[in-house]
């Protein structure tokens, strides 16, 4: 983990052109605002990223928290959103400082893969913790165990064409195959789970969940799973 956290808090090119970048978090956040239950939910993104289109979201909460491993990308995140009111920036260490059933939802999107399995678990723990009564969890874009990178290609190279960057993520995979982020792949790997591995970690957790679709994101051989308080 700390590995993959160095590697966001510095410069990248993980994204294949500017317009890839931008489709990326304007599927994102319309994907989440869809799974907000109700317009004074207390939402936490969790490991959110640049979250560049963040207060899209936060138009559909009373709040919205986000947080992230990376200091340089909550500091970005803290700027970029520092006039919107409904929108704070948390380190992991504030946000398990927080008391019992702070969140309507708690969203852990595309970050799984860059856990090990303890890390996940550890999480799990406190998410059910801080939980509303009646909150839920969208555990999303979780690799499966039968996928591969060259799938990951190809839902890109869709992606590309439905929203007109197709030439720009061909030249970008040539690109990707020699870049920082493809050697700490190939070094450290990405955690996947088969879908009964999440379901028994969620039950083990005290978490009653299961598989939802679609997936968050345009990645649709990628798992979602959905999750409440077991009583």
């Amino acid at each position: 983990m700390a590995d993959w956290i160095s590697f966001w808090n510095g410069s990248h090119s993980i994204y294949v052109s500017d317009r890839h970048r931008k489709a990326h978090f304007e599927r994102i956040a319309a994907d989440l605002a869809r799974a907000v239950p109700h317009p004074t939910a207390r939402v936490l993104d969790y490991g959110c990223g640049e979250a560049l289109s963040a207060d899209r979201l936060a138009r559909h909460c009373a709040q919205l928290v986000l947080c992230d491993a990376a200091a340089s990308v909550r500091a970005r995140a803290a700027d970029r959103f520092a006039g919107d009111v409904r929108i704070a920036v948390m380190s992991p260490e504030e946000v398990a400082a927080l008391p019992d059933g702070s969140f309507d939802l708690i969203v852990l999107n595309s970050v799984s893969q860059y856990l090990s399995r303890e890390g996940l678990w550890d999480l799990l723990v406190l998410w059910r913790r801080l939980l509303a009564d009646d909150g839920l969890l969208l555990l999303a874009d979780v690799i499966p165990s039968d996928t591969n990178a060259l799938a990951d290609a190809a839902a890109l190279l869709r992606f590309g064409m439905q929203e007109g960057f197709f030439l720009s993520a061909l030249g970008g995979l040539t690109r990707l195959a020699a870049s920082p982020y493809r050697r700490l792949r190939a070094e450290i790997g990405l955690t996947s789970y088969t879908e009964g591995e999440i379901a028994a970690m969620l039950a083990t957790a005290g978490l009653a969940g299961e598989r939802t679709r679609p997936n968050v994101g345009y990645n649709q051989r990628r798992m979602a799973f959905q999750a409440r308080r077991a009583p």
